[in-house]
């Protein structure tokens, strides 16, 4: 009887196109980072689970997958790359002068509920600019972000600016107290506009209460920051979300730009700005990221700090189908010609040209019939002579 061994739920085998798509966006990302000054960091697959309770990580514990340690404290696989970089600014790096800019290429590890087909293993590119504070880190964040999928290739993106200060400030008029204010952040992040209004139902003589209501519906071109200022009242943070338009506008970004005012996804965890990328294809963002002043200095070192991370996976698919090379010809030789058929092989494009393993001419010429070959490159005493098939 044939045993049948599956891979663990949220996890699955890639093969050959798939995993060449990967690496290009992996490699165009990163060519990317690099250009503008970003230095590679790499972090453990594994971290203590304190490091994120300590943080008041956005990841929720119950998304976190736990591992066994030999000291018999609680480990976990990395869950994102923030935090762990964090640590890293914050004691090696802590000679170093700031700001810091750092990059990274790995995979993070996320539970998902049971049957609903999302991955455990995300393969992501990011990077972090430690230890800068204002509108010049902001814009140059938002930017390579916006380069970062232009790079990769995607034709029809934008990306969604959000403050989380916006929400807190309206939040903090509404004198609620914080079970309530989580409640009602998790409604206005899933646009349940039901439940939301039946909330804030008991506060309608509250001057906040309609710009709470309306926060899920924010969304849109700049237009929007004219609307939240009529139900808010002008506030610092849509000032400085219109001055970063007006800035990426000027510099040719204007169009990829728009904005949801009611992006309050984990607003504990971010203090400024917030972006989400979105590709045509893709049916969740495929890139996310934001300022999160307080992250370094749990670790010991006060650092303001923004960045952004891209689901590689995501990007990935939807972008055309890469063709593989086909390959074209098979290289047969005899002992003491190994060196002339790598020779052959390396001379060619990579994928048309492979060594036949056979131990005789006949053999290698069915293998090549098998692979679709069309020839079969022969290295023997007699020398060297190709046979069409």
């Amino acid at each position: 009887m044939r045993m049948t061994v599956n891979t663990p739920e949220g996890t699955r085998d890639r093969l050959f196109a798939e995993c060449q798509e990967r690496r290009e966006v992996q490699g165009r990302l990163i060519r990317l980072f690099r250009q503008r000054g970003y230095l590679e960091v790499s972090t453990p697959d594994t971290e203590f689970y304190d490091l994120f309770a300590l943080s008041g990580s956005a990841i929720p514990q119950e998304r976190m997958l736990q591992v066994g340690d030999l000291s018999g404290k609680i480990c976990v696989m990395r869950p994102d790359s923030t935090t762990p970089i964090a640590r890293v600014a914050a004691t090696k790096l802590r000679s170093l002068p700031l700001p810091q800019r750092l990059y990274y290429d790995q995979k993070v590890y996320r539970s998902n509920p049971a049957h609903n087909g999302g991955n455990r293993e995300i393969p992501q590119c990011g990077v972090e600019l430690i230890g800068a504070d204002g509108m010049k880190a902001d814009l140059e964040i938002i930017v390579t972000a916006i380069d970062a999928l232009r790079s990769c290739g995607a034709s029809r993106f934008h990306v969604e600016l959000g403050h989380a200060k916006f929400f807190r400030d309206l939040a903090d008029r509404m004198e609620l107290d914080d079970e309530t204010v989580e409640e009602m952040r998790a409604y206005i992040e899933g646009k349940n506009f039901a439940a939301l209004n039946d909330l804030l139902a008991p506060y309608e003589g509250n001057s906040a209460c309609a710009a709470l209501k309306r926060l899920s519906r924010l969304f849109g071109g700049v237009e929007v920051l004219a609307e939240a200022e009529k139900l808010a009242g002008k506030t610092d943070t849509v000032d400085y979300l219109r001055s970063l338009y007006d800035e990426l506008s000027a510099a040719g970004y204007g169009q990829y730009v728009r904005f949801d005012l009611g992006m309050v996804h984990q607003i504990d965890y971010y203090t400024g700005v917030v972006f989400r990328g979105y590709v045509e294809g893709a049916g969740e963002a495929v890139l996310s990221g934001g300022r999160y002043d307080h992250l370094v200095e749990v670790f010991g070192r006060e650092a303001q700090a923004t960045g952004f991370c891209v689901d590689v996976d995501a990007v990935a698919h939807t972008l055309p189908e890469t063709a593989l090379p086909v390959l074209r010809t098979i290289v047969h030789y005899e002992p003491g010609y190994l060196a002339q058929a790598l020779e052959a092989v390396d001379g060619r494009p990579a994928g048309t040209c492979e060594l036949s393993s056979c131990a005789t001419l006949t053999d290698s010429i069915a293998l090549a019939v098998d692979k679709g070959a069309d020839s079969v490159l022969v290295f023997d005493k007699d020398g060297e002579r190709v046979v069409s098939l």
